[in-house]
């Protein structure tokens, strides 16, 4: 016969269980911490505290109560399932199979403890173990066995094959978030982001504590640069795990992306502090420090990076990009050594020959490093997609859109806001070196290569069910839809200012294709075109390798046929929108800097300040491979560096030789 307390007592249980399940983890904890308070060996409320600590993310407190339960009932199964999963989460996978093998053993119906038992013998090295403890799991709980084959079909990218499983378990379960997240993997690999979205949405709904959904969404949310988007998924998740070092990894990675430097810096110290092997985590440390100015300090970071992982040439290119870093004797040795090296991934390879055509350039040795840089292009090349033809023809279309006679029809009519100054044209032309002039003034920010105009150029693609795009379907647009797009790119780009001045930058230099639209929804925003001598411009690219995009720059004649689409759009905007673009060339600003800098501030109506030639100065992050040579005063020493490599500029020469003479009056500079 039931006693009135042992009732009380299950009744209490319940109710806290309830709690959880509603989310609302506070009050079962004090539900908990009263029922203990009141008879200290109720083992129930002991082990269900533990549970609800690590939903709480307090695992100290967690791995307390859950050994204090096993002490006062060493046969109950849960907490001995509880404690092997709080093991695994904060790394401690050994102790964990010692849990989850007493937890099976105890419990042989658990599906749950038989599949965290498999996670934590993958986590120890030991697969063939973990296969059998997963094939005992699937064995309980055959919906888990549905999802695993699924995913197996998606790895191997059979994705109809695996979406109709996932929509079967949903038939089946309407609940069920792992058939969500899964599902939403097939759709972001299919292409359609927006189904994937909503389906990570509806999961984080169901499970508010769901890191993996928090997880996958980020990463949807950073791949579609929505940033401040991801960056809360991902501190979310970091929440949710702070003992794994991913998510902190990832947070960083998107503030770095986001160009919150600092705070990137403090997300990667995080990740290696709880896992302090984690490479990437090490690079993006570098990569951050780099940017903030600490040179030192992110060669360190790289260094430990080779230490940990030694054949991953990213990270010597890494430190080749820090431009003014010299690679030892040894270092070079040992880039050799890997790059003979057979099972070498391309991607690597590619990275090794960029270090090493770096490294023999500083020693003067340039047909050598010409060598590397060739062999180092064409490898790139060939992992590139890039269709100079489908270049020609769409800016032949922005030309044939965006002329006089729709300007003369719709100029003035977009959101007046003067705060953006956009600095475009191609790479390594010295954009990061106005960047910095101006980001000097006390009315300006610099913020990053912003990629909302391009994205604002998109948008217009969406629902259109006439097929008609972007740039046609611009000619349909009136005054309120002009200023709705231009208000929405200051929205975006809001995110990225930091600080409270009336002025940014946005330095994206691919923006110069979209000055049409830009001066369309932004009439008041300032334009500033960099420009520097041809051969100087197109070899400094051939020698960057990027992190990503510029597809157009590993081969000399689509590099060469590019600069001059890029001249073609930039005398195009000079008829149309005659003095609309402010240009500066690098020549004339590093032998007459001054006087260029002033011309600069009047033409973005802003006062003279001293601080704008005493550049080199100013303590900011500068996110370009120039950032360490603006931070040190002009100098000439770059200008007709090509001369170095001229004998093998042949093809370049050729395909740029209509419109060389018309630099005709730099080639006296450093001509001793």
């Amino acid at each position: 016969m039931k006693t009135a307390s042992t009732t009380s007592a299950k009744a209490l249980f319940n109710e806290a269980l309830q709690r959880i399940n509603q989310g609302e983890l506070n009050a079962a904890a004090a539900m908990c911490r009263e029922a203990i308070r009141r008879d200290p060996h109720d083992v129930s409320m002991t082990a269900l505290l533990g549970a609800v600590l690590i939903k709480q993310r307090q695992p100290d407190a967690a791995e307390k109560y859950l050994r204090e339960a096993i002490d006062m009932a060493p046969t109950f199964a849960k907490p001995h399932e509880d404690l092997g999963y709080l093991l695994l989460e904060t790394n401690r996978a050994q102790e964990a199979v010692q849990s989850l093998k007493e937890a099976t053993r105890l419990d042989p119906e658990s599906a749950s403890a038989f599949y965290t038992l498999g996670r934590a013998f993958t986590a120890v090295g030991k697969q063939r173990r973990a296969d059998v403890a997963f094939e005992k799991a699937f064995g309980l709980d055959p919906q888990r066995k549905k999802l695993a084959m699924a995913a197996e079909l998606h790895k191997r990218g059979k994705y109809p094959e695996a979406e109709r499983i996932y929509r079967r378990l949903l038939q089946e379960n309407p609940r069920n978030v792992d058939a969500m997240r899964l599902l939403a993997g097939v759709a972001s690999a299919q292409g359609l982001p927006e189904e994937a979205e909503s389906l990570l949405r509806r999961a984080i709904a169901v499970a508010p504590d769901f890191a993996l959904a928090h997880l996958d969404l980020g990463n949807l949310m950073k791949d579609q640069q929505r940033f401040e988007e991801a960056i809360e998924c991902f501190s979310k998740t970091a929440e949710l795990h702070p003992h794994s070092g991913k998510p902190h990894y990832l947070h960083g990675a998107a503030l770095a992306e986001a160009g919150r430097t600092y705070d990137a810096v403090d997300a990667y110290r995080k990740a290696i502090e709880v896992q302090p092997a984690h490479t990437g985590a090490m690079l993006g440390l570098g990569h951050s420090l780099k940017t903030i100015g600490e040179q030192d300090e992110a060669v360190r970071a790289y260094r430990e990076c080779i230490r940990l992982r030694p054949e991953d040439g990213e990270i010597y290119w890494s430190m080749a990009n820090l431009k003014t870093f010299r690679f030892s004797d040894e270092e070079i040795a040992s880039m050799h050594r890997i790059l003979e090296q057979d099972d070498l991934t391309e991607r690597s390879r590619v990275h090794f020959l960029f270090a090493l055509a770096k490294a023999s350039e500083d020693a003067g040795h340039f047909d050598q490093a010409w060598q590397y840089y060739s062999e180092g292009n064409s490898l790139q090349r060939s992992l590139e997609s890039y269709d100079p033809v489908r270049t020609e023809v769409a800016n032949n279309e922005l030309r044939e859109v965006f002329n006089a006679e729709l300007f003369a029809e719709k100029s003035g009519l977009g959101n007046p806001d003067p705060a953006p100054i956009f600095i475009v044209g191609l790479p390594r032309s010295g954009s990061t070196l106005l960047e910095q002039i101006l980001a000097s003034h006390s009315l300006v920010e610099g913020t990053a290569e912003l990629p909302y105009l391009g994205r604002t150029a998109t948008s217009l693609n969406h629902n259109r069910a006439d097929g008609v795009n972007y740039p046609k379907a611009v000619i349909e647009l009136g005054e309120r839809h002009l200023q709705a797009l231009g208000h929405k790119y200051l929205q975006w780009a809001e995110f990225h200012r930091q600080l409270d001045k009336p002025r940014f930058i946005d330095k994206n230099p691919n923006n110069f294709a979209n000055i049409g639209l830009l001066h369309l929804i932004l009439p008041n925003a300032k334009i500033i075109d960099a420009r520097r001598y041809p051969l100087d411009t197109c070899l400094s690219c051939y020698r960057q390798l990027f992190a990503k995009g510029q597809t157009f720059l590993y081969d000399l004649q689509d590099l060469g046929e590019y600069y001059l689409q890029y001249l073609e759009m930039m005398e195009h905007w000079d008829r149309v929108l005659p003095g609309r673009v402010h240009r500066i060339q690098y020549e004339n600003l590093v032998t007459d800097f001054e006087g260029e800098v002033r011309r600069l501030l009047e033409y973005c109506e802003l006062p003279w300040e001293d601080d704008c030639i005493n550049f080199y100065q100013t303590d900011r992050p500068v996110r370009t491979a120039s950032s360490e040579q603006v931070r040190q005063p002009v100098y000439t020493k770059s200008i007709h560096y090509w001369r170095n490599y001229d004998e093998h500029l042949g093809e370049l020469k050729d395909i740029l030789a209509p419109i060389l003479p018309d630099y005709a009056q730099y080639e006296a500079i450093n001509r001793d």
